[in-house]
């Protein structure tokens, strides 16, 4: 399972008097993603380069730096660290001296790659859905056992049988929450539907 960003991150890099600063952030999708490249990306830079992790989705961008001298290295950083729902955003203003392709890549990637070392992680956490079905006798039985189970519950609706609520936890919950409430319940509460 990979991590994502507890919260953004920057690092600053100087590479033969070119800076390079690496920002990131957490996202959830490439709207989120494109949208922090608008915030923090300078108009007044030389290049503002870069790539995102979404799942199995990921895009990059060299900003016309030399092709594959950026936003394939950024993205590579991501990986590399074991990021997942990530955006990093690099940008350079030039210094004077070029650094050729193998140096704009070290710099492009080492920058991504230390601002994302350094960054407070987040274990992704795979989550699973439940519906359960419960009597309103069992229903405070049902309650008792979300929180030490780390469920949090999405939604309720009740008709004259009882209570009807939907779940999400971590998967490697879910057997032991049903495990506690067929205990705690003698086996009354029912998972109708594990969507």
């Amino acid at each position: 399972m990979s991590d994502t960003l507890a919260a953004r991150a920057s690092q600053l890099l100087e590479v033969k008097h070119s800076r390079f600063l690496a920002q990131a952030a957490p996202v959830n999708d490439a709207d989120g993603a494109l949208a922090f490249l608008r915030e923090v990306g300078d108009p007044g830079a030389t290049h503002n380069c870069w790539a995102y992790r979404i799942g199995g989705e990921y895009r990059s961008s060299d900003d016309g730096e030399p092709s594959g001298t950026a936003g394939r290295p950024i993205l590579a950083a991501i990986d590399g660290q074991g990021f997942d729902l990530v955006m990093v955003v690099v940008t350079r203003w030039y210094g004077g001296i070029k650094l050729g392709a193998g140096g704009l890549v070290r710099a492009y990637g080492g920058a991504a790659a230390e601002c994302l070392r350094t960054a407070p992680r987040q274990a992704l956490v795979a989550t699973t859905h439940l519906v359960l079905a419960c009597l309103f006798d069992d229903l405070g039985a049902v309650h008792a056992a979300l929180a030490p189970h780390l469920a949090t519950k999405l939604q309720e609706s009740f008709d004259e049988n009882g209570a009807l609520l939907t779940l999400e936890l971590p998967a490697d919950r879910a057997d032991a929450l049903k495990n506690h409430l067929r205990d705690a319940t003698r086996n009354r509460v029912r998972v109708v539907d594990p969507l």
